[in-house]
Order: structure tokens, then C-alpha cells, then sequence
């Protein structure tokens, strides 16, 4: 069963890995999308605890999650 392979007499490609880390443009682009989620969960975290509601508390979590991934792009960029 194994000697009817065919053997193709094209040479095969190494596959081109994968940069290490993104681009500069990529990281800025980054940190400014886990700002603007930051800021959206800190108005939602008010909004919820005005309201009585302790549904704020994940919002706060996800605030300082956002938050730490933000100053973490940033850096990032600021090194490549």
C-alpha cells in the first residue's frame, strides 16, 4: 500500500514563521481599543452601582483587566 504514493517532483516551501510580536501600528492600534473598553466598562460600572446594582463589580474587574492589557501594548510598542 505505501509504494503507491506518488512522489511530486515540485520542491515544497518552508512555511515563513510567524513574527514574534505584532507591528508597532498593530500594538497602538491594540492599546487603544483596551482603552476605549476600559473607559466604557468604568461608565458602566458607575452607571450599575447608581443604580444599586452590585453588577458594577465585574465591570470594575474588567476595568482594571483592560487596563493592565492597555499599559502592557504600550510598553510593547514603545520597545519595538
Amino acid at each position: 500500500m505505501g509504494d503507491t504514493v506518488r512522489r511530486s517532483s515540485v520542491p515544497r516551501k518552508e512555511p515563513t514563521p510567524m513574527p514574534f510580536s505584532p507591528p508597532p501600528t498593530q500594538t497602538r492600534r491594540l492599546a487603544l481599543y483596551t482603552l476605549v473598553v476600559c473607559v466604557l466598562a468604568v461608565a458602566a460600572a458607575v452607571v450599575s452601582f447608581v443604580q444599586g446594582s452590585w453588577l458594577g463589580i465585574v465591570w470594575v474587574l474588567l476595568a482594571g483587566l483592560t487596563s493592565n492589557m492597555t499599559w502592557y501594548y504600550i510598553k510593547r510598542g514603545r520597545a519595538a
